[in-house]
């Protein structure tokens, strides 16, 4: 087996990964990562990747270090079906456009919002400020808003009729904040709506990759 997959599922970049390879069959080696305990911080880790993040893979010696690059890559390396990133030049920029508006928007105010409200003050003990997430929720939720009213308005997936690499990285995001108290579900109906229907496409895969998310999620509620 070629592919070697470096990854801790508590990251939302690495469980759209996981999501990939799983449904699509394409054999890997899960290699996973220890952030907890700082195997990332090695020195062999390092020699892997000098950002010291996951994921990762190792395709025959070829290290790539990015999620949305791994996933472009996988589609054009592997043979999985066209909706994941469409051939079509129209269609794929279409993906393209989320891939890349998504790490200022879905991405950052989704996992800074989990940041400051969850991880930090687990990790340190000392709580958040709640002026500060306040502020974070609201700026995610505007965020939430332009996907519920632009990229959903008119079509079942973020980028037209079919599932694609954007909404394994897209409902991954916007599963995170759960373990913070906040889901989406509640406030967007078609992100709801969305949600289930990328958790139906993908199941059993789905909650398999997002048991970890669920358990502190239930916490969370506590």
């Amino acid at each position: 087996m070629s592919l070697k997959f470096y990854t801790n599922l508590l990251s939302q970049p690495c469980r759209a990964v996981t999501l990939f390879l799983k449904v699509n069959n394409i054999p890997h080696e899960f290699k996973f990562v220890d952030m907890a305990k700082g195997e990332h911080m090695s020195e062999e880790y390092e020699k892997l990747n000098p950002f010291k993040k996951v994921p990762i893979i190792d395709d025959n010696g070829f290290i790539l270090r990015e999620s949305v690059g791994i996933l472009r890559y996988l589609c054009r390396e592997s043979n999985v079906p066209d909706h994941w990133y469409p051939k079509d030049s129209k269609q794929q920029a279409r993906v393209d456009e989320y891939l890349e508006w998504q790490h200022l928007d879905t991405r950052a105010n989704c996992a800074v919002f989990f940041l400051t409200k969850f991880l930090y003050p687990m990790l340190t003990g000392v709580p958040a400020n709640p002026e500060r997430v306040e502020k974070l929720e609201n700026r995610m939720k505007k965020t939430l808003g332009l996907i519920e009213n632009v990229w959903l308005k008119d079509k079942p997936y973020l980028t037209g009729d079919k599932i694609s690499i954007a909404d394994l990285l897209g409902a991954c995001e916007i599963e995170q904040p759960r373990m913070a108290g906040y889901d989406a579900r509640k406030d967007f109906p078609r992100i709801a709506a969305w949600l289930e229907r990328v958790r139906n496409d993908l199941n059993p895969h789905y909650d398999e990759v997002h048991k970890a998310v669920e358990k502190i999620a239930a916490k969370s509620k506590l």
